[in-house]
This record gives structure tokens, C-alpha cells and sequence, in this order.
């Protein structure tokens, strides 16, 4: 994966983090050996459980003080009220250049900058796709993590939930939180409008639902594809007064469904910066 040598602790290994080190375990030029790999969880899942007994991962409770001098890379996944209480204990003890990447929504550069003073240090957003490899991160880093080095082990680290960006104005993390790792959720809403409203005009609702399914599925691999952007795309598949460009006038009539996605993301954005807040 890399050439570090040191331990990766996993700090909180719930449904994205056990995603990450399932890739990480993967047989492939970039693999991690199992022996790198350590699962700091008091209450692990029993994916994650299994994930570790599969591959011989070493377990743990706790980072204690003896595991931290050895870890070169740590990634936290832990609930963001709780990655200050975790991590102060540990700056003591990790070593000068362990990179720290967190995932925890919402918490800030400073907050981790305040738990492990020194320490190159990325804050990270991916997104619930990752858990199945489809998704994406966006990644922002202090002044000591943000040197090529520091960036390619991020990318390493990050890469089995899928592609990973970079902003440079940690501000614009917020937004990210509310686009991309609150997005999935908007667009499962979407999925269970469309399919009621093709109940409700008739349709069985097995049959509703997997028409829902498919065309939102099918929709997103379509964008992700190369064939056109999202205006694009929407003005081939809609036929001036056709039944499409009803159902969009629906849509996008008085602000509609474009006001709806803005002042939704304008919400989630709210709270990512008022979680942050809470975290220091």
C-alpha cells in the first residue's frame, strides 16, 4: 500500500470504516498485510468481527499507549463528539509524522491540530456509497498533511470507498458534507417519491419500486458514464411537449425541486458547521 511500515489503526470500526480495511485487505499490488492493520473498537460489529477473524487482524479495546509508538497511519471513524476524548490521550505517544485522517462529519483541523498537536492531519468526507466501493471523499489537510507524501497515503487509506478530492479551504467542507455525504439520502427520498407516485397512479408497488430502483440506478451510472453532464443528458431524454417536459414542469414550477435540493443542502451545511462547533 505503501512504504510505510508502521501499524494502520482503524479507530472505530463501523460499517465504513470495516468498508475501508475490506480494501485494504484486498488482494491486489496495493494490499495491506493483515499484521499492519489494527481494529480499535470496544463494541465491534459483527462484520467487522468477521472481516478481522477472516483475515487475522489484530482487535483491541483501546489504542493503548504501546500500540500508538507503533502506528504510522490512523484513521477515525469514531462519532464526532467523541474524537477529541479518543485522541488526546494519545499525543504522547503517536509518533511525530503518524498521519491522522478523519472521517468523523463535521469535525474541524482544529480540533484534531488540539488532540494531536504537530501531527500531519486530514479531514475527510466520504459518502455511504463507499461501503460498497461506489462512492466518493473529499479531503482537506492541516499544513503538515498536506505534502504530496501525506496526501498519496491519504489517497491510499481513502481509495477503496472511491475516488478522492481535495479542496483547499477547509470552509468548503461543509458544503461537501451537505452535497455529497448527505446527497445519498436526498436521492433514496427521491427514489421512494418516484416510486409511490407510480403506485399511486396504479402500478403494483413491487413493480413500482423496482422501476424506481433501476431508473435511479441506471440514471447515475449514465452520469458517471462520460456521455454528458447532468443538463445534458436531462435535455436528451426530454421532447419538447412531451411527456417528460410535463412532468418536469411539474417539477421545477415556482422553484420546485431546485429550491427544494437548495434549501436542503443550505440545512445540512447549517449543521455540519453546528456539529463542528459541539466537537471543540
Amino acid at each position: 500500500m505503501s512504504e510505510q511500515t508502521g501499524l494502520i489503526a482503524l479507530l472505530g470500526a463501523g460499517r465504513m470504516g470495516a468498508a475501508l480495511a475490506a480494501g485494504w485487505l484486498k488482494k491486489s499490488r496495493n494490499r495491506v498485510e493483515p499484521e499492519r492493520i489494527v481494529f480499535i473498537d470496544p463494541h465491534l460489529s459483527d462484520a467487522a468481527r468477521a472481516l478481522a477473524d477472516a483475515n487475522g487482524v489484530r482487535c483491541e479495546a483501546a489504542l493503548t499507549p504501546a500500540i500508538a509508538r507503533q502506528v504510522s497511519d490512523i484513521v477515525i471513524a469514531v462519532k464526532p463528539a467523541m474524537v477529541s476524548e479518543v485522541l488526546s490521550p494519545l499525543k504522547d505517544h503517536l509518533p511525530e509524522n503518524a498521519l491522522a485522517v478523519s472521517i468523523a462529519a463535521g469535525v474541524p483541523l482544529r480540533t484534531l491540530g488540539r488532540a494531536l498537536p504537530g501531527r500531519p492531519a486530514v479531514r475527510a468526507m466520504p459518502n455511504t456509497p463507499g461501503a460498497i466501493g461506489k462512492g466518493v471523499s473529499v479531503c482537506v489537510a492541516n499544513e503538515a498533511g498536506d505534502g504530496p507524501d501525506e496526501r498519496a497515503r491519504t489517497e491510499r487509506l481513502l481509495k477503496p470507498a472511491g475516488p478522492v478530492e481535495w479542496v483547499d479551504d477547509e470552509r468548503l467542507m461543509d458544503v461537501v458534507t451537505a452535497v455529497s455525504g448527505s446527497g445519498p439520502a436526498y436521492v433514496f427520498l427521491f427514489c421512494e417519491a418516484l416510486a409511490a407516485a407510480a403506485e399511486a397512479e396504479g402500478l403494483p408497488r413491487e413493480l413500482a419500486q423496482r422501476l424506481a430502483v433501476r431508473t435511479v440506478a441506471g440514471s447515475g451510472a449514465l452520469l458517471t458514464s462520460g456521455q454528458g453532464d447532468a443538463s445534458e443528458l436531462r435535455r436528451t431524454v426530454t421532447s419538447p411537449g412531451g411527456t417528460t417536459q410535463a412532468g418536469l414542469d411539474a417539477l421545477m414550477g415556482g422553484g420546485g425541486l431546485p429550491g427544494l435540493v437548495r434549501n436542503a443542502v443550505a440545512a445540512a451545511a447549517r449543521r455540519s458547521r453546528q456539529l463542528g462547533s459541539d466537537s471543540n
